[in-house]
C-alpha cells in the first residue's frame, strides 16, 4: 500500500499528513497534547488540505483546550498512600516490605498492597505493578476476542497486551494483529470491551467511514460512552493516548 508522509503548518498549528489508498479525506485531534493528522487520498493536493484544516480550525483548537485541560498523574514514586488506578476505580497504595515472593493484593476496593523487598527499587515496584495489571487482562482479553470475532464475523491472526505510548489499541489490517494497551487494566470494563470492538471492526472497514460508524453502532450502540469514560480518565503521567 503507497503512503506518503509529510507535515504542513497552517494557521500555527501543524499538521500530519498522510496520503494513502483511501477514498475520503479524514481529519483528526488526538490526546494527549492535541496532535492533528489529516489522512488523504493520494490526489488531494496539498492547498486542499490546507483548505479542509482552515475551515476546522475553530474545532481543532476547541479539541486542544479539552485535552490540555485533561487532569495527568504526577510521576508515580511507587510509595504508600499515592493513588493508582485498577478497572476505573481509584485506589491507594500500601507498600508492605516482607522477604517473600513480591504480590499485588485488592484490599476492600480500596487498596493495592504492594508486598516487596526493602531492597526493591521504584523501578522494580512499578515492574511488579505493571506484571499485575498484565496477568489482569490476560485473563479478560481472550474471552472478548472469542466472544466479537464471532458477533462480528472477523478473525484477527494475533492479538496481545503491549504497553504503547500513543494508542489505546492498534490493529494491523494486512497482518490481522491487534494490540491493546496495557494501561487499559486501570479503566473500566466497558473501555476494554469498546477498544477490542473497535481494532477488530477494523478488519471489516479499514477507516473510520461511516461505515465503520455504523458497525460500532449496530454491534455496541453504547460504544460512544466508552469512548468518552475512556478519555476522560486521568492520563498517566507519560505521553500516551488513543
Amino acid at each position: 500500500m503507497i503512503t506518503e508522509r509529510h507535515n504542513l503548518t497552517v494557521g500555527g498549528v501543524e499538521v500530519a499528513v498522510v496520503r494513502k489508498a483511501i477514498k475520503n479525506l479524514h481529519l483528526g485531534v488526538y490526546p494527549p497534547n492535541g496532535r492533528v493528522r489529516v489522512a488523504t487520498p493520494l490526489a488531494v493536493s496539498d492547498e486542499a488540505v490546507r483548505l479542509a484544516v482552515v475551515g476546522k480550525l475553530g474545532w481543532i483548537r476547541r479539541q486542544r483546550a479539552r485535552f490540555v485541560a485533561q487532569p495527568r498523574q504526577s510521576r508515580r514514586e511507587m510509595v504508600s498512600g499515592e493513588s493508582h488506578y485498577f478497572q476505573g476505580r481509584r485506589y491507594r497504595l500500601r507498600v508492605v516490605h516482607h522477604d517473600g515472593a513480591a504480590k499485588v493484593i485488592c484490599r476492600n476496593n480500596s487498596i493495592l498492597e504492594l508486598q516487596v523487598r526493602a531492597e526493591t527499587t521504584v523501578k522494580g515496584r512499578e515492574r511488579i505493578l505493571q506484571q499485575w495489571y498484565r496477568r489482569h487482562l490476560r485473563q479478560l482479553v481472550p474471552a472478548l476476542f472469542e466472544k466479537w470475532q464471532k458477533v462480528l464475523g472477523v478473525c484477527a491472526s494475533e492479538f496481545g497486551i503491549k504497553k504503547m505510548k500513543t494508542k489505546w489499541g492498534t490493529c494491523n489490517i494486512e497482518a490481522r494483529r491487534i494490540w491493546v494497551n496495557l494501561e487499559l487494566a486501570k479503566k473500566p470494563a466497558s473501555c476494554l470491551e469498546y477498544i477490542v470492538v473497535h481494532e477488530l471492526t477494523h478488519l471489516l472497514e479499514r477507516n473510520h467511514t461511516e461505515r465503520f460508524t455504523a458497525i460500532m453502532d449496530r454491534h455496541l450502540p453504547t460504544w460512544r460512552m466508552s469512548r468518552k469514560e475512556l478519555n476522560s480518565e486521568p492520563l498517566a503521567n507519560e505521553q500516551w493516548s488513543y
